[in-house]
């Protein structure tokens, strides 16, 4: 860790997404999250870890950035798979 990197407030709560995201397949829920994520840690100055886990799923389901967003744009675009979480109280945290 560089003198200069920085620890992600929200760095524990998004290892148990990224763990699943390791584990599991990419199904339309798993692209949101792995692009939720991404963006999330996207030129944050720490959480390497995080971030060399995020190029891992990306490799193993065989994408590029711009192919993941495209899919999840598409995704969108038919429905909302987050809206579930709303109805059952589970915030969705886009932070």
């Amino acid at each position: 860790m560089s003198s200069k990197d920085q620890v992600h407030p929200r760095a524990q709560k998004d290892r148990l997404v990224i763990d699943k995201l390791l584990q599991g397949e990419p199904n339309d829920y798993n692209l949101l999250e792995l692009a939720r994520m991404t963006i999330r840690y996207r030129d944050f100055p720490g959480a390497r870890e995080i971030q060399t886990d995020l190029e891992t799923v990306m490799n193993k389901w065989q994408l590029t950035e711009e192919q993941l967003y495209q899919k999840t744009r598409a995704i969108y675009a038919v429905n909302n798979p987050y809206s579930d979480r709303f109805k059952s109280n589970q915030k969705q945290d886009w932070t």
